[in-house]
């Protein structure tokens, strides 16, 4: 931008809205002054060096005798609009102390002729008027300066962000295509039975974290085979803030089914050798370890029925599938134009009609492969839904989530610890303050409330024991009941934990504060 053309804008910006003076201002007027000061150091930065490169290009002396009298202008307005605003509280605090003492005249005089009342109590209603048409028009000044600030700080913070919608709906696509085509596959089979995949994580949320590669995960929802039925069991040996399920797989009876001609046999109540003869093994011989279905074998065969079916399925050789090196859950790189991405499957058993699964998600510490822990991850997707329908366009709830995930790199601190702290705000907080003029509001919020978080030790999940989460979300009885657990457990049994972790966070604010002066 032309120097003379930035100033140009400056000068009618601190015409139009001086600096607020004043004591007593409280820690959110406090913080929206700092922003702001930080943000008018930063074009000041920028000014000094675009001025500069300009020099070192032998700018004409006119020119930049012409920026040095601007800059002086600059320092002369600034100062004429601190005196100004000074004087403006002062003046409200005379028109306060006079309406005060108005006010006691009316109330002294209440015997006095009617018509004096009449008079006294217009003139005061009009200076009242007075006084709240001028709080109008100061607040919407404040609210297009937070709503410039806002956005000028987003744009200049903004990386290169994917077009995470489009390539979700792509996955979503694709992983459709595998399923139906899995269906017809399996369909005389004892292998489970996979439905329709469910986005979650993240990027299906809509936000990713900046510097960080993006996975899609999508997680497959599954069924036992006809014959079979699963029983979830939870593991009591686990700790009290992890649950994991076992999930037990048991033959049924289909006697009934092979009387009405089904082309199939009891595995119940036929002899062995006729049913290995005759028919494939049951589930509990093929993907089972002692009667639990077991995660990695699950995985593996999985991988192995995608290798079979490229071949024979040439509308998906386009869309190919690599699979990559995995366990728990299966990891492929999928191509497409040019482009390639990072998908990771996961497998679930749903409990009962709610919409928390067990899943085959890997946990950092080893578990046995027939422990299945409880997943939250498509409450969590819906939850972010219902929150995209109800909020306004510029809404910047997402942004805010995604730019302090970023300042959580080379930390402690977990990108779901930020989550859970953005999921309550969000549940609490009408969705209209998520606007782009409360972005510096939020982004405190969200500073506030992690430290908060730390210095109480504590942070509640937010899906087990919420009973503020919307209708659409199913939660089973024990959840909804359940006594949140707490996210921060460990540095409450650790003091050099709780320390680290406060230390940390000073470095996040300072980051936070960096961020918001240069845009970087």
């Amino acid at each position: 931008m032309d120097p003379v053309v930035f100033l140009f804008a400056l000068l009618q910006g601190l015409i139009q809205y001086p600096p607020p003076v004043g004591d007593g201002l409280d820690e959110e007027t406090h913080w929206r002054m700092e922003a702001r000061a930080k943000y008018l150091e930063w074009e000041r930065l920028r000014l000094e060096q675009q001025v500069e490169q300009l020099s070192q290009k032998k700018m004409p002396h006119l020119q930049l005798l012409a920026v040095a009298v601007l800059l002086a202008l600059v320092l002369v307005l600034w100062i004429i609009g601190w005196k100004s605003s000074l004087r403006r509280e002062e003046n409200e605090e005379e028109n306060h102390g006079a309406n005060e003492e108005e006010v006691g005249n009316v109330a002294g005089n209440e015997d006095d002729n009617d018509g004096n009342d009449v008079v006294n109590g217009a003139a005061l209603a009009e200076n009242n008027n007075d006084n709240d048409v001028a709080n109008v028009v100061q607040e919407e000044e404040e609210d297009n300066v937070d709503d410039r600030v806002g956005q000028d700080i987003m744009e200049r913070i903004e990386g290169p962000v994917e077009d995470l919608q489009r390539v979700c709906e792509w996955i979503t696509d694709l992983m459709d295509d595998y399923t139906i085509y899995f269906g017809h596959v399996l369909f005389d089979s004892f292998y489970p039975v996979l439905h329709r995949p469910i986005g979650v994580g993240s990027a299906f949320e809509g936000w990713s974290p900046w510097e960080q590669d993006v996975v899609y995960r999508v997680l497959i929802p599954m069924t036992p085979p006809r014959g079979h039925s699963f029983h979830l069991e939870l593991d009591g040996e686990g700790q009290r803030h992890v649950r994991n399920f076992r999930v037990r797989v048991q033959l049924e009876c289909t006697c009934t089914r092979q009387q009405q001609g089904e082309n199939m046999l009891c595995f119940l109540h036929n002899p062995e050798e006729e049913l290995r003869s005759n028919q494939d093994p049951s589930l509990l011989d093929t993907l089972c370890t002692d009667s639990y279905l077991d995660v990695q074998k699950t995985a593996r065969w999985f991988q192995q029925l995608v290798k079979a079916i490229m071949p024979p399925l040439p509308q998906l050789q386009n869309r190919n599938l690599i699979p990559l090196p995995s366990t728990h859950s299966c990891q492929f790189k999928a191509i497409s134009g040019g482009e390639s991405f990072r998908i990771e499957i996961l497998f679930g058993v749903r409990r009962g009609g709610s919409d928390i699964f067990v899943s085959s998600q890997p946990r950092e510490t080893r578990t046995p492969s027939t422990l299945w822990p409880e997943t939250y991850a498509v409450a969590e997707v819906k939850f972010f839904m219902h929150i995209a329908r109800k909020a306004p366009p510029d809404s910047l709830h997402l942004r805010c989530l995604q730019l302090f995930c970023r300042l959580l790199l080379g930390t402690g601190f977990s990108n779901y610890t930020l989550k859970t702290i953005v999921m309550h705000l969000l549940n609490g907080l009408p969705v209209s303050q998520w606007r782009r003029k409360y972005f510096l509001q939020r982004m405190r919020d969200i500073s506030v409330n992690l430290r908060c978080s730390l210095e109480e030790k504590c942070l509640n999940h937010f899906i087990i024991g919420n009973k503020r989460l919307p209708q659409e979300i199913s939660l089973p009885l024990d959840i909804a009941a359940a006594e949140p657990p707490n996210l921060f457990h460990q540095l409450a049994r650790c003091p050099a934990a709780h320390s680290q972790a406060m230390s940390e966070y000073q470095d996040i604010r300072r980051q936070l504060a960096s961020v918001l002066l240069i845009g970087s």
